[in-house]
């Protein structure tokens, strides 16, 4: 199955098994605003033959202001069952950039019980590159059967990153670019303030992935962890600007052997809105 983690598919093996009636392609993209990209535009034009499309901004918790927050059990369930995914298929996710949003789905899929969840190595790039098929037709999905367990150590709201702050146990790291972490940058969304959370440890997504869009090997992914200073002996929370690519970090730390870790939903557009949230800033 995987070629460097047995949470990536490659492309060859996508290609021999896309037929498989156990097999479900779900296309995750989801882009920034500043990137000025369309996921399902795109994605009506050209997706890899019979994918779903998971918009992972409707397939979330509707009642809260804050970004594509995770869905219930209950919610995740009804969803996948429109969507046609059922209990026992494989699930293989893929995004428009090779792995950015396609982490969150994969981390979404995990933290709902599903084992059998993987994401395209190099994702639809790549794909693409190799003269691979691609459509424009839509799905006709057949309502499934789908089951939801809530992993409830998987997933970390504000009060628990509050605590996790004075526990020197416990690490928290920052998946947004650099100058963002720092407080030097300017944050995309409106009336959230620049900076990072107390005592949390830089390493920008982008940084784990090589120039087309890659997760690095293990060795290098341990690498770039340990020069930011985390100690990959100790419990990790991840975080970014919405929940998104912290999954990113939160994939290559399952990649490295690393199971103590979880996810900050409300990342820092929670963080940043609140006015008694602590944080520094290097500004």
């Amino acid at each position: 199955m995987g070629e460097r983690t047995k949470w990536l598919v490659s492309t060859e093996w996508l290609a021999a098994h896309l037929n498989s009636p156990d097999v479900v392609v779900v296309d995750g993209s989801w882009y920034l605003p500043h990137m000025e990209r369309d996921p399902i535009a795109e994605y009506q034009e050209a997706h890899i033959p019979g994918a779903i499309f998971f918009d992972i901004d409707k397939v979330a918790d509707l009642t809260t202001d804050l970004p594509h927050m995770l869905p219930s059990a209950v919610q995740f369930s009804s969803a996948m069952r429109k969507l046609g995914i059922g209990d026992g298929q494989r699930v293989v996710v893929y995004d428009g950039m090779g792995l950015f949003s396609a982490a969150r789905v994969w981390w979404t899929f995990r933290t709902m019980g599903v084992q059998d969840v993987y994401v395209l190595d190099g994702g639809l790039p790549k794909w693409k590159e190799e003269d691979r098929p691609v459509d424009d037709l839509p799905p006709v999905p057949r309502p499934r059967h789908f089951s939801s367990r809530l992993d409830h150590g998987a997933v970390r709201d504000f009060k628990d990153v509050l605590k996790a702050m004075d526990d020197e146990r416990i690490q928290i790291v920052d998946a947004r670019p650099h100058e963002r972490w720092k407080g030097l940058a300017p944050e995309p969304r409106p009336n959230v303030r620049s900076g990072r959370i107390p005592g949390s440890h830089s390493v920008p997504f982008m940084d784990l992935l090589d120039d087309k869009g890659r997760l690095k090997d293990v060795s290098d992914l341990k690498d770039r962890f340990e020069k930011a200073g985390v100690d990959l002996d100790k419990p990790i929370i991840t975080s970014c600007g919405s929940g998104a690519t912290a999954a990113v970090l939160s994939f290559a730390l399952d990649t490295i052997g690393h199971r103590k870790h979880s996810l900050y939903d409300g990342a820092w557009a929670e963080w940043g809105a609140k006015d008694d949230s602590p944080l520094d800033s290097d500004s």
